[in-house]
């Protein structure tokens, strides 16, 4: 009986072993763990709320503006959707 416990210890050792010697040779393992990459997204998302605290603070954009980016980084989102040109065929050169 202990020798087949110590058998089913020293499978389950092996077996270890065995998987951790080829995930660390995988060529698909990520750089980050999912964990670090979540902790990079709130920060950066942080940082743009702080950002569009500033410049309201500063006058730099309206209340509609701040509200309409707010929510949107309320729901992930980085970066605003890109304003519809005022200048149409206008070339700058």
């Amino acid at each position: 009986m202990a020798a087949m416990i110590y058998a089913l210890v020293g499978m389950l050792i092996l077996g270890a072993v065995v998987y951790d010697i080829a995930r660390l040779c995988a060529p698909d393992e990520p750089r980050r763990p999912p964990l670090a990459r979540l902790r990079g997204r709130r920060a950066a998302l942080e940082a743009a709320e702080l950002r569009l605290v500033g410049l309201r603070l500063h006058h730099r954009i309206d209340t509609t503006t701040y509200q309409q980016r707010m929510s949107g980084l309320a729901r992930g989102r980085r970066r605003t959707a890109a304003r519809p040109s005022t200048h149409l065929g206008e070339h700058r050169g």
